[in-house]
């Protein structure tokens, strides 16, 4: 298969999942060699769920699929530009290759609005929409130290 073949298959999920009601116009695939490990569409307002973006879902599926947190030889087929966190997610997974159909700025033209997320990201932390505070507990510090001493830890 090609990369428009896999494409298309992305947009199917998005096509399908949009019509079903299951979320808005974003559809992913994840292949690995030659072979689908995972299909997502957005299913963020029937899951109530504001992480459920199609690439998430395709993440979260390919990883049960192959049973690693890494995807290293994979790649993600995406009908849009991906957001920041399905970007982050995608970095978290080791995926280095990705292809998209629309772009960010297609997106904003039908009320996504991913560029007030990019817009954030480069502010100083106080300046940001959402207000960050620390609170500084030493049972905090102790669970990391705790992490870094074990001797059963999975890196990631």
């Amino acid at each position: 298969m090609t990369h428009e073949d896999y494409m298309a298959i992305a947009v199917r999920e998005g096509v399908e999942g949009m019509r079903s009601g299951k979320g808005g116009p974003f559809g992913a695939v994840i292949v690995a060699s030659g072979e689908i490990i995972g299909k997502g569409c957005n299913m963020v307002t029937s899951l109530n769920d504001p992480t459920a973006h199609a690439e998430m879902v395709a993440i979260r599926n390919a990883c049960q699929a192959v049973k690693s947190f890494h995807l290293t030889d994979a790649v993600l087929y995406t009908s849009c530009e991906p957001c920041p966190m399905c970007l982050s997610a995608m970095y978290w997974a080791k995926i280095k290759e990705f292809f998209y159909c629309t772009d960010r700025f297609d997106a904003a033209r039908i009320d996504f609005a991913d560029q007030f997320i990019y817009d954030e990201i480069v502010l100083p932390l106080n300046d940001r929409t959402s207000k960050a505070r620390q609170i500084h507990l030493p049972a905090a510090m102790a669970l990391f130290e705790e992490w870094a001493a074990s001797q059963t830890k999975i890196s990631y």
